[in-house]
């Protein structure tokens, strides 16, 4: 899953981005409000780690602008920036009156510095269940079982081994079950500004996960992309 980090302490950013990336999240860092509304006008993310003291203004005004951008008609498609972004403020301000008014600025959670990464991850991967519209902590699918605490998948009760990157196209194609992604989205969700994509990267990711768990997992619409079917086959 893909998060965006605004913080303009280039040490707590650079601990976030190591730690975050270690735990299969691709991760990209902005430093200020101008530099993180102009990444959420182009590019699509998972979750959004929000300081509130930056450099070039208050975070809680770049929170309200992407609350107040304008969402999609009905069956019109998403435009950019996405006003459902699940954001978690991460900040030094610790007052309750300071955690009250950052929730109902919009945030989606609140973090006081200094925190456990620990913690944060947990609260990352709760947003991410909400934002999925799940509530269980766990993805099944016919025999298979994903944990994305734990990072594990099992299939008929038996561990499956994969990569990391494995394991986050099967997450992602997961979430999306039902639904088309084409390479580019998936490529979207799983890569960083900086991160070096070999061009047939998803596709062979895909002819792993298919070989360990079965070809008609996940499924290919030619032309288009891949898909997981909503109902999976008997």
């Amino acid at each position: 899953m893909r998060i965006l980090v605004v913080e303009d302490d280039a040490g707590i950013a650079a601990g976030l981005r190591t730690n975050l990336q270690q735990r299969g999240y691709a991760v990209d860092v902005c430093d200020g409000v101008a530099s993180a509304w102009g990444a959420l006008r182009v590019e699509r993310f998972d979750a959004v780690l929000l300081d509130l003291g930056l450099a070039d203004g208050d975070g809680g005004e770049l929170l309200r602008r992407l609350r107040l951008s304008p969402a999609p008609g009905a069956g019109a498609p998403q435009i950019l920036p996405d006003p459902s972004t699940p954001v978690l403020i991460v900040t030094a301000r610790d007052q309750v009156h300071q955690r009250i008014a950052g929730l109902d600025q919009g945030a989606d959670d609140y973090l006081a510095k200094p925190f456990d990464i620990d913690e944060l991850d947990a609260r990352l991967r709760a947003l991410l269940r909400r934002a999925a519209g799940r509530a269980s902590p766990t993805l099944r699918y016919a025999d298979i079982e994903m944990d994305p605490a734990a990072r594990t998948v099992h299939q008929g009760g038996k561990l499956v081994e994969m990569s990391p990157r494995e394991f986050s196209v099967l997450l992602v194609l997961l979430e999306a079950r039902g639904r088309v992604l084409s390479r580019q989205q998936i490529e979207e969700r799983l890569y960083s500004w900086d991160a070096a994509i070999e061009s047939n990267a998803v596709e062979v990711h895909i002819h792993h996960l298919r070989r360990k768990l079965g070809s008609a997992c996940i499924q290919t619409m030619r032309g288009v992309g891949y898909f997981m079917p909503q109902e999976p086959s008997a």
